[in-house]
């Protein structure tokens, strides 16, 4: 089993967010603790949103692991406009009470990394993987085998964050980007990948596997 944690437990994406949230909080229970409850809960909702736990990766070789935390949303034959090829698509969705860091599905070497501006449509629905602002990274494992991978923003979701190059080796489990408030990963499999979830599974970043290939 391998484990990939260099980050600390709160998401540092979230750091700014927290802090000005919990000062605010701390002033004004000085000045009226009733009044402060709101803000309270505010940053007990940042605190929760930001989280970001480690995990620890299965090591079986063809499995591809799930990018993101949440709920199976879609699990079809579509063509991957990314890599140009026909593909096995899985989606997951993220609400806000999901953990919404976003880790490498497998090994490989990221031949492409493409930002798309779009619009901010439910991410729940099938349009928003095509219409929505969007991120794709194209990663190529050593035996060949190529998984897309990509951060879709959703209705409230107003900033995708991708830390990651072309070049650049990945490993599965790597935290490799952000999304801010509810949204989605899409991952695009060769078509002959045999899915290891069906629509409406909840799945966890790393720890669960999508499918074999």
């Amino acid at each position: 089993m391998q484990t990939h944690y260099p980050h600390p437990i709160i998401a540092r994406e979230g750091w700014p967010y927290l802090s000005a949230a919990a000062v605010l909080s701390v002033l004004v229970s000085f000045w009226s603790f009733s009044w402060s409850i709101p803000l309270w809960i505010i940053t007990l909702f940042i605190l929760q949103f930001f989280r970001d736990p480690p995990r620890t990766a299965p090591t079986q070789a063809n499995a591809v692991l799930s990018p993101a935390d949440g709920r199976i949303v879609s699990v079809e034959k579509v063509f991957d406009p990314y890599a140009k090829r026909e593909s096995l698509k899985i989606s997951v969705f993220m609400n806000v009470f999901n953990v919404h860091s976003n880790r490498a599905p497998v090994d490989g070497t990221v031949e492409s990394v493409a930002y798309f501006p779009g619009k901010f449509v439910n991410a729940d629905l099938d349009k928003a993987s095509l219409d929505n602002e969007r991120n794709a990274i194209v990663i190529r494992r050593p035996d060949g085998v190529v998984v897309t991978s990509v951060q879709v923003a959703g209705l409230i979701a107003r900033r995708i964050l991708c830390y990651v190059k072309n070049g650049e080796t990945l490993s599965r489990g790597q935290r490799y980007g952000f999304i801010r408030f509810g949204s989605r990963v899409d991952v695009y499999l060769p078509p002959e990948a045999r899915p290891r979830v069906t629509i409406g599974d909840k799945v966890s970043a790393t720890t669960t596997i999508l499918a074999e290939i």
